[in-house]
């Protein structure tokens, strides 16, 4: 799965209003971290993590590593923050922030 740009701007545009839902921090990838982070990609489909590690290298590190092990795309990394993408076909509609989105803006 692989993003237009014209697609990354209209979610980074998205994710500009979000709130991070999913947080990571110096206790590494749990088992509970990614099923938070399943659950939030399922319903939302957009989401910001934040990451709550000092390192750089370390934060890019475990959004790779996320994005990897949930299928997801990243977006964007600004700071400790990271968008992730993954299409959700079944998505609910009042849930997914792309459906909310498109919904509100008339756009498909």
């Amino acid at each position: 799965m692989s993003l237009s740009q014209a697609q990354k701007k209209a979610f980074r545009s998205i994710g500009h209003h979000l709130d991070p839902v999913v947080t990571a921090s110096e206790n590494g990838i749990s088992e509970g971290l990614l099923a938070e982070l399943e659950r939030a990609l399922n319903d939302h489909e957009l989401i910001k993590v934040k990451l709550a590690l000092t390192e750089r290298d370390d934060r890019a590190a475990v959004i790779d590593e996320l994005a990897d092990a949930s299928g997801a795309e990243v977006v964007q990394k600004i700071g400790k923050v990271a968008l992730l993408y993954r299409h959700n076909p079944k998505a609910n509609p009042k849930l997914s922030n792309v459906s909310r989105f498109k919904d509100h803006h008339g756009r498909h």
